[in-house]
């Protein structure tokens, strides 16, 4: 995370205590689900990624998002790391959300809305698509008033990096219909900040009381990130399949 968007610095944070939201096992209000199913915006995977992350950055007065951290990520995008939902309506990207997959885990970092329950959709169908591919761990960092309503929770650094090393270890794919054979993946990370709201949203809150910060280096103890095999090529798809976010919604009804 950058201090501001002004800033050239990167730190790299590692919370004592880690949100993770169940996959398996996330709320989704009545009411977004029938949203959902009315199906208000046109939704899509990796068609539009620089500019998920250039709106997630401009929808505050300050962010952690500077230009040296969209280029990188874009640049981890090109690469099959990187991957972003788009919520559209006429045409216009009205909400979305990106981060980080590598192996079974996915690191979620941002997401904003300029129109109602876009990015709540988002999240829901990244969480879809994380469900059908095999995915184990979806990683927030932080924990927000946002994301309490999907049934994030805290569990301790060493309990996180337990979750962390047998998801990495995992060979599945991001990419619709694309699964990958062989490789083995290190330790990786991701930072957001934020809440979730009218023309905004993210992740996790920018609070770095609870976070210990280093100068672009791993805090003690972890590995290099972005040392493994990253969870699908870089997509082509620009589309996604609704009928998978139903199964995901009957899913975690039945195991709810």
């Amino acid at each position: 995370m950058a201090p501001n968007r002004a800033s050239a610095e990167i730190n790299w944070y590692d919370p004592d205590l880690r949100g993770i939201l169940p996959i398996t096992g996330l709320h989704v209000s009545k009411k977004l689900r029938r949203t959902i199913k009315q199906q208000p915006y046109e939704m899509t995977f990796d068609k539009a990624f620089e500019a998920v992350m250039r709106n997630c950055a401009d929808v505050r007065p300050d962010t952690w998002i500077n230009d040296e951290i969209i280029a990188l990520y874009t640049e981890l995008h090109k690469q099959g790391y990187a991957h972003s939902v788009e919520a559209w309506q006429d045409g216009k990207l009205v909400g979305g959300l990106y981060g980080i997959a590598i192996g079974a885990a996915f690191f979620g970092e941002s997401m904003f809305s300029t129109a109602t329950d876009a990015s709540k959709i988002s999240l829901v169908y990244l969480a879809a698509r994380l469900w059908k591919h095999g995915f184990e761990l979806l990683d927030t960092q932080f924990t927000n008033e946002h994301l309490k309503q999907f049934g994030v929770f805290e569990i301790p650094r060493n309990e996180y990096r337990k979750l962390l090393k047998k998801a990495l270890a995992k060979k599945v794919s991001f990419k619709r219909n694309q699964f990958l054979s062989g490789g083995s993946a290190g330790l990786g990370s991701a930072t957001a900040a934020g809440s979730d709201g009218p023309a905004e949203g993210a992740f996790l809150p920018l609070t770095g009381a609870a976070a210990t910060a280093g100068s672009g280096v791993a805090a003690e103890g972890s590995a290099s990130p972005f040392t493994g095999v990253p969870s699908g090529a870089f997509s082509e798809e620009k589309s996604c399949d609704f009928e998978d976010v139903v199964s995901f919604l009957h899913s975690i009804t039945q195991t709810s």
